[in-house]
C-alpha cells in the first residue's frame, strides 16, 4: 500500500502541470485565433452523451459539421440535441458500446442508410470501473468498452464503406497509459478478486496507442488514425470513478471543451500521424515518460493477434 501511494504521488507530481488546466492554458497561448471550419464534414462521435464526447459533438456541430452522436442512453442523446447549435445537423444513434454484437449489428444498420463514409470517426467512449463486471459476452466490461469496442467499430466501418482513405479516425486515450507498459495477460484476464480499475484502464489506453501506430503502418494510404489524450478533465466519469483524485485536483481540472480541443484540431487540420507519440494540446508528446513502461515481453503482433481472435466472429 505504501509503495502504491508513493508511486501515485510520483505519477501525479510528474504530470500535474502538463495535464491540468494550467498546461492547456499555457499551450493555448500559441494556438491560432482562427476558428475551425468543419462545414461539409460528417463526424461520428462515440460516448457522446456526456463529458468530453458531448463537448466534441456539440462543438463540431457548432463549427458546421454534420454529427452523428452514439451512446447508450436515448434520454441523454435527446438532451444533447436540445443543446445543439444546429439540431438539424445532429443525428443520434443508440448503441451499447460495451456489446460487440450490438456494435456489429448497429454498423450494418447504420451503413445501410448512410449516404457515404464519415470524414471523422472519434472513438471517445471510455469507462473506468472500480468493480469487476462481465458483459453478456463474457468480457470484462471496461476492456470491451475501452479497447475491443472501438477496434471492432473502426474495422467494421472500414469493411462496410463507412470509412474511406480520406477519413480520419481519432482515438481518445488517456494520460493514465503512462503508468504501464503493454501487457496482455493481466489486461485480458484480470483477477476478479483483486480487480484494479485504474490499472485496467491504463492497460487499455496503452494498448490503444500501440494499436493506433500499427494501424497506420498497415494502412499507409488511409484512413489515417490519430491518438490523443485530453489531459485531466472534470467529467461525471471522473467524479464517479475517481472521487479522491477529483476532490484534490478539482481547482485545476480542465473543462470538457478544453479536453476536446485537440480532437477538434486534428479533425480540422488533418496533420500527418506521428510514427510514435501521442497528441496533447495540438503537439506530439512522447508515449513513454518512465523507462519501465518501455519494458515488455508483449509485441505489437501479440496484441493484434489477440484483437483478431477476440473480434473474429463479429467482423
Amino acid at each position: 500500500m505504501l509503495f502504491k501511494t508513493l508511486a501515485s504521488a510520483v505519477f501525479y507530481g510528474r504530470f500535474a502541470r502538463a495535464f491540468s488546466a494550467l498546461g492547456y492554458r499555457q499551450a493555448a497561448r500559441g494556438f491560432s485565433a482562427t476558428p475551425f471550419d468543419l462545414t461539409g464534414q460528417r463526424w461520428l462521435v462515440t460516448g457522446a452523451s456526456g463529458g468530453i464526447g458531448k463537448a466534441i459533438a456539440l462543438e463540431a456541430n457548432r463549427l458546421g459539421a454534420q454529427v452523428v452522436a452514439v451512446a447508450r442512453s436515448k434520454n441523454k442523446l435527446d438532451a444533447l440535441v436540445s443543446e445543439a447549435s444546429a439540431p438539424e445537423r445532429l443525428g443520434i444513434e443508440v448503441c451499447d458500446l460495451s456489446s460487440l454484437e450490438a456494435i456489429s449489428d448497429w454498423v450494418g444498420r447504420f451503413q445501410s442508410s448512410a449516404s457515404g463514409p464519415v470524414d471523422v470517426l472519434v472513438n471517445n467512449v471510455g469507462v473506468l470501473l472500480n468493480q469487476f463486471v462481465l458483459t453478456d459476452e463474457g468480457i470484462e466490461q471496461s476492456l470491451a468498452t475501452n479497447l475491443l469496442g472501438p477496434v471492432l467499430l473502426t474495422r467494421r466501418l472500414l469493411s462496410e464503406g463507412g470509412l474511406s482513405t480520406d477519413s480520419t479516425v481519432i482515438n481518445v486515450s488517456s494520460g493514465g497509459m503512462y503508468a504501464t507498459p503493454l501487457e496482455l495477460d493481466s489486461m485480458i484476464a484480470p483477477d476478479p478478486q483483486h480487480f484494479d480499475g485504474v490499472r485496467a484502464y491504463a492497460l487499455h489506453k496503452r494498448a490503444q496507442v500501440v494499436w493506433t501506430h500499427h494501424w497506420n503502418s498497415v494502412h499507409p494510404k488511409g484512413p489515417v488514425m490519430q491518438v490523443m489524450h485530453p489531459g485531466w478533465v472534470d467529467t461525471e466519469g471522473v467524479k464517479t470513478s475517481l472521487p479522491g483524485f477529483r476532490k484534490v485536483m478539482k481547482p485545476i481540472l480542465r473543462t470538457p471543451i478544453e479536453g476536446a480541443d485537440t480532437v477538434l484540431w486534428l479533425g480540422a487540420q488533418r496533420p500527418a500521424p506521428p510514427k510514435e507519440g501521442i497528441w496533447l494540446d495540438r503537439a506530439v508528446q512522447p508515449e513513454h515518460a518512465f523507462s519501465m513502461t518501455k519494458k515488455t515481453r508483449v509485441s505489437v503482433e501479440d496484441l493484434v493477434a489477440y484483437l483478431d481472435e477476440a473480434l473474429a466472429k463479429f467482423l
